[in-house]
């Protein structure tokens, strides 16, 4: 999937709205299927509809945003679709129930053309990832799953990768697991070893300079020999990770949950994501260097 060709369906009552919204997408490449409401939305997606991205208003007669939202978090078929929420009402909680309902994405009206596909494009890129972590998962060895326990280093994003790919295989549901264990190997990485900040990310990302940016890092002496670790315990019960880099550390707590004031920077989401998503729990150590997952059997 590139975006040139991404299918994105539009869910909006406005029709004037759903125009304009339609007329930006379209003339970015994207292919638009318009649905003025919840229910219509749904009928499309029962009937086979296929969709790499959904653009839902939140107030719409017959079935609402948050009602849409929330059968398509509880039916497999589409839990795995990204959810970009548009509304009217800007307070804090009513963002939070949506973000809490799985949408990732947040839209404010109004709001510019620039914002709208710049939020488009990040939710197409989580997508693209999400199809390639659970396709090399599918792929992976099998012998992790016999794993009981061990411990492994690793220092660069590919190793991450791979690594989250094996030990996925370890877990009860391998293509749920891999989305927070490779979100949270990479940060190790990134923001652990390599020192790189939220604000620097933020502008890496979009001037779309990160992985140059990671490539230098791992190259000068301060970060050249910083290793992550990963220690695995297999039991009856649960499967354990414990994470460690070579960080200093972060301030860890305003992570775990969604914070509307980060709606629209392009990252951000990932820890609260893989807490929601992939683990039973999660619980950062000391200065944030140390994250300890786990996931019953």
């Amino acid at each position: 999937m590139s975006e040139q060709n991404a299918r994105l369906l539009l869910v909006e009552d406005e029709e004037i709205l759903a125009d304009i919204l339609e007329d930006a997408l379209v003339s970015e490449g994207y292919q638009v299927t318009l649905a003025e409401d919840g229910l219509r939305a749904w009928e499309l997606l029962e009937r086979g509809g296929c969709f790499d991205t959904i653009l839902l208003d939140r107030e719409m007669p017959r079935m609402d945003g948050i009602e849409l939202l929330k059968r398509l978090k509880q039916d497999r078929r589409f839990e795995s679709i990204p959810v970009i929420m548009e509304t009217s009402s800007g307070d804090e909680e009513s963002v939070r129930e949506g973000l809490q309902e799985g949408a990732y994405y947040y839209l404010t009206k109004p709001f510019q053309p620039e914002l709208l596909l710049s939020i488009v494009s990040a939710a197409l890129q989580q997508q693209r990832e999400m199809v390639q972590m659970q396709r090399s998962v599918e792929q992976a060895e099998k012998p992790f799953a016999y794993l009981r326990q061990g411990v492994f280093h690793f220092r660069t994003i590919e190793e991450a990768k791979m690594l989250a790919q094996f030990f996925a295989k370890a877990c009860p549901h391998p293509q749920k697991s891999i989305i927070g264990l490779q979100e949270l190997l990479i940060n190790a990485v990134e923001h652990g070893n390599l020192a790189i900040s939220y604000q620097e990310k933020t502008h890496f990302v979009l001037e779309s300079t990160l992985t140059d940016e990671i490539e230098r890092r791992l190259g000068l002496p301060e970060y050249a020999e910083r290793q992550v670790e990963v220690e695995i315990e297999r039991s009856e019960e649960r499967v354990q990770f414990t994470i460690r880099d070579q960080g200093e550390g972060f301030d860890w707590e305003k992570y775990l949950e969604f914070d509307p004031s980060r709606l629209f920077d392009p990252h951000g989401r990932g820890i609260a994501m893989s807490k929601q998503m992939s683990f039973d729990t999660l619980e950062y150590r000391g200065n944030g260097n140390t994250v300890v997952v786990s996931i019953t059997r």
